[in-house]
């Protein structure tokens, strides 16, 4: 399996890259953040730091620098993969990079438009770019799959306004591009699906609530549904077991969540839970409803 995780770099992308890797694949984890500079979102975790957990976990990874905005390097990049493999079975659009541009609960008369733009162009128009260039290799063979990574399913983001205009378009319009690609991919036995994580327990969010992965459940000043929090893995093994189904294509077009996913093929977090973030916060938080967080994992 030839897979391109496009924003490996860290979180959702770096968990499939090395769910996928565990699967045997190679993957080619592109990004901005290497080991000789940062991206404008300044952290520290690298695109080698991804593809050395790749080949560890069994796989082969492959870490190459790539600004997902510019045309001329993701033409270049789908040119390599070319040259190397001859062919792309699993794309993954996950580039974000958006978490210092948001103002939260901010009407759009006060939002910074700059940044608001900018979010935009770095959710949406990289995942056209991406797809643009990469899709032809896709094609070639049945059975290639368009991974798109958001936050919220469809159901769940058409009834709530998601904190501000950018980022309500931002998500929203990720969902409809995998049921886009699903159309323009049916004829060449292609399968294109959105999945969002739940409350991810990322290398920023464990870093932002002051806790480590070892005592993830002693975080202050965050609600209860981090009670029911995942880590990248649990969505990685759900990518990684679509692109291995035969059947995929009965996923073509859909918009789901990481715990759905893992019911319908009997996975687990590294924990061996099963957390249900979006059930929890629809049936429990919104409604007030007295519940035990554990019961949703």
């Amino acid at each position: 399996m030839i897979a391109l995780v496009a924003g490996a770099t860290r979180g959702t992308g770096r968990g499939i890259a090395v769910a996928l890797g565990a699967a045997g694949a190679t993957v080619y984890c592109t990004g901005r953040s290497t080991r000789e500079g940062r991206s404008e979102m300044n952290r520290p975790e690298t695109i080698e730091e991804t593809a050395e957990l790749v080949t560890a976990a069994g796989g082969t990874g492959i870490a190459v620098r790539v600004d997902h905005l510019d045309p001329h390097q993701v033409q270049a990049l789908a040119g390599r993969v070319d040259e190397e493999q001859g062919r792309l079975d699993v794309l993954v659009n996950d580039v974000w990079g958006g978490d210092h541009l948001w103002e939260w609960s901010t009407p759009v008369w006060k939002h910074d438009m700059d940044k608001g733009f900018r979010l935009l162009r770095l959710a949406i128009d990289t995942h056209v770019i991406s797809s643009r260039f990469l899709l032809p290799l896709l094609i070639r063979n049945a059975g290639g799959l368009v991974v798109e990574v958001t936050d919220g399913t469809w159901a769940f983001n058409e009834t709530r306004y998601r904190e501000n205009v950018y980022y309500d378009l931002a998500k929203m319009s990720v969902n409809r591009l995998a049921f886009a690609w699903s159309n323009e991919l049916r004829p060449h036995g292609g399968t294109a699906v959105a999945i969002t994580p739940g409350f991810l327990r990322s290398e920023a969010m464990l870093e932002n609530f002051g806790v480590t992965e070892d005592n993830w459940r002693e975080a202050k000043g965050v609600d209860s549904a981090w009670q029911v929090s995942e880590t990248p893995a649990y969505v990685g093994r759900g990518v990684a077991a679509i692109a291995a189904d035969p059947d995929k294509q009965r996923w073509s077009g859909k918009s789901v969540d990481s715990g759905q996913v893992a019911e319908a093929y009997g996975l687990t977090d590294v924990d061996g839970s099963r957390p249900q973030v979006w059930r929890y916060i629809t049936e429990v938080v919104e409604t007030g409803k007295k519940a035990d967080p554990a019961d949703y994992r």
